[in-house]
Order: C-alpha cells, then structure tokens, then sequence
C-alpha cells in the first residue's frame, strides 16, 4: 500500500472511530461505515490525481 492510501484510510478510519459512538446503536454503525467506506474509495482516486499520484 503506498503512503498516500495508507494515511488517507488511517484518517478516515480515525474519524469514523470517534464518531462511532455518537451514531447509534450497532447496524447504524455498519451502514455508515459501509458508506464511507465507499464514499471514501470512490474519492480516493480523484485525491491521488489532484497530488499527481
């Protein structure tokens, strides 16, 4: 994994994590996880292009 996708999930990751909580119970928990996670996949292409990744 290069550095750029790694830093970028760790943060993505980090903000879902402290969000978690403040979410709700656990299934509104893994849909908004599955929606970032695919939110997130889907920008990280764009990201690397614009840093000329």
């Amino acid at each position: 994994m290069d550095p750029v996708s790694l830093v970028y999930y760790a943060i993505i990751c980090g903000v879902l994590c402290w969000a978690g909580p403040r979410i709700g119970g656990p299934v509104p928990r893994v849909l908004a996880g599955v929606i970032v996670g695919v939110l997130a996949a889907g920008v990280l292409p764009a990201l690397k292009g614009m840093l000329g990744g």
